[in-house]
């Protein structure tokens, strides 16, 4: 018997294997979570116990502790320890669908914090991007989204002032206020088809910050355009995702039949 194992037929962690000790602990807790021997919010063996139970050191244990909460399967709950994550819900990268509707769609609840709302002069870039003179009026929004009052994107978003007259008076403190909404409901405006670009990135300071994510951080980005019918630009956005809190996901099909 292995030094590294116990007396109750747990895995083995092996000195000599390839992974360090950190990776084969966390992969063989990783494997009780997906096989449900550990079941969504159960509370974890504390630290003490899975040194015993592994005969590995304590640093170990921390270090395969946090690299699962970071991918998501660990939850730590500060003075009552560590559990299970509830499963996270996978978002499907749609242009034309808002941030509002799919949170309701996943039966969460959106919410909303306004950190800029304002007009600008477009410079060159923003005017290109938008279709517009250079020095035209923009309208810039920067929010940080939120789900179930966790915050999971920073989103800033460009569009023509003129085309939206007086969209700044309405109330951007509202939880479940929507832009795409406003632009349908309140302009007329109908945003109906797009570009996306899925990319990642180290997080600023600000935005590691505002997720809540310890720096240095990755951030998934994703930069979109979106069009109405006549191909006219309706908005640029520009958006930085907690990449644990909000998965992007992307559904192909077959075209051919």
């Amino acid at each position: 018997m292995s030094a590294y194992g116990d007396q109750r037929s747990e895995p083995l962690i092996e000195r000599n294997h390839p992974d360090p000790l950190y990776v084969q602990l966390r992969n063989l807790l990783k494997a009780k979570i997906d096989q449900r021997e550990w079941a969504t919010n159960e509370k974890l063996p504390s630290e003490r116990e899975l040194v015993t139970q592994y005969g590995v050191s304590r640093i170990t244990v921390r270090q395969a502790l946090k690299e699962l909460e970071h991918l998501g399967y660990l939850q730590s709950r500060p003075g009552k320890g560590i559990y299970v994550s509830e499963p996270k819900p996978s978002y499907e990268l749609e242009i034309v669908r808002s941030f509002t509707q799919t949170a309701i769609e996943n039966r969460l609840r959106p919410g909303m914090r306004l950190l800029t709302g304002e007009v600008i002069k477009a410079g060159e870039e923003i005017a290109r991007s938008l279709s517009l003179p250079v020095g035209s009026e923009v309208v810039y929004l920067e929010r940080l989204r939120l789900l179930n009052d966790l915050p999971v994107v920073v989103q800033r978003d460009w569009f023509s002032a003129a085309m939206t007259p007086g969209i700044l008076k309405l109330d951007w403190t509202a939880e479940n206020r929507s832009l795409y909404s406003e632009f349908e409901q309140t302009y007329g405006v109908f945003p109906a088809r797009g570009q996306s670009t899925v990319s990642a990135r180290l997080a600023t300071d600000t935005e590691a910050a505002l997720l809540q994510m310890e720096i240095p951080a990755a951030v998934l980005t994703l930069d979109q355009v979106a069009y109405d019918a006549t191909n006219r630009t309706v908005n640029i956005s520009a958006a930085a995702y907690h990449p644990l809190r909000y998965p992007l996901t992307l559904t192909q099909m077959n075209q051919r039949r």
